[in-house]
This record gives C-alpha cells, sequence and structure tokens, in this order.
C-alpha cells in the first residue's frame, strides 16, 4: 500500500515536465523556421545586396519576427488562451526587446569585436538569436500565450 502512494508521488511531477519538454520542442520548431527566414533574409542583405550589417540583421529578425507569431500564436501555444489585441501588442513589443538583445549582441561581435567575415558574421548571428530566443522562450510562456483559466 504504501509503494502505490510513493509511486503517485513519483508520477504527478512527471506530466508537466512532459508538457514543458514539448512546449520547448514546439518553440524550436517554429523558432527554427523563423531562424532560417532570419538567415536567409540576413544573408541576402549583407552578403548578396551588400547592405550595411545592422541594417541586414535587424531587418532579418523584423521579418523573421512576423512570421512566428502564426506559429507561435496556433501551433506552440494553441492551448493557451485565444489571440487579443493584448496578446498581440504584448507579442510585438517582447519581440521587438528581443530584436534589440539580438541586434545589440550582434553589433558587439561584429563591430566590437571585428567578426565581420562570412563566417564569423553567421556564427555570431546564430549566438545572438540564441540568447535572445532564451528571452523569447521566456516572456511568451509567461506573458504573452497565457493559459485560459476557463480551460483549465
Amino acid at each position: 500500500m504504501t509503494v502505490n502512494v510513493s509511486e503517485e508521488r513519483v508520477a504527478a511531477p512527471a506530466l508537466p515536465v512532459k508538457r514543458v519538454v514539448l512546449e520547448v520542442v514546439n518553440f524550436a520548431l517554429v523558432g527554427g523556421s523563423g531562424v532560417a527566414v532570419n538567415f536567409l533574409v540576413f544573408n541576402v542583405l549583407l552578403h548578396a545586396l551588400h547592405r550595411a550589417a545592422m541594417v541586414a540583421t535587424v531587418l532579418a529578425s523584423l521579418i523573421a519576427m512576423g512570421t512566428n507569431y502564426l506559429g507561435f500564436r496556433y501551433f506552440t501555444y494553441r492551448d493557451r488562451a485565444p489571440g487579443t489585441r493584448r496578446q498581440i501588442g504584448l507579442f510585438f513589443v517582447f519581440s521587438a526587446l528581443g530584436v534589440a538583445m539580438e541586434s545589440g549582441l550582434f553589433y558587439a561581435g561584429y563591430h566590437g569585436l571585428g567578426l565581420d567575415g562570412p563566417l564569423e558574421s553567421n556564427a555570431v548571428k546564430a549566438l545572438s538569436i540564441g540568447l535572445a530566443s532564451a528571452f523569447r522562450f521566456l516572456v511568451y510562456r509567461t506573458w504573452v500565450f497565457q493559459h485560459d483559466a476557463r480551460r483549465a
């Protein structure tokens, strides 16, 4: 009889962990498509069209941000409260903060550290996207795509 009680205690925390892992995987899938858009636009602007590095990184990030909202709303966080003006506003405010963070980190590496070659610029871009994505994951799941109390 005590075995069943201890088994229930062990099994109970597994469900929230499983949900968070699934959420991280879904976030990565949608985010991965945004990263692909980000890198594609960045490289076309910087290396093919010879635009300024900061213009290329900011425009690429903004375009990727625009493509990510629907993926997050209808795939990653489809079980959360439905989209509202507040949610859309928060998404773009926090996304803009993510773009600013990503751009600042990119600037530090590209201009500050002189990592401005094709390989180096992409490595700096990848690092800046990764760090900004961790920030986005936390704020999107906490403030933007909140759980709907009526669905709980």
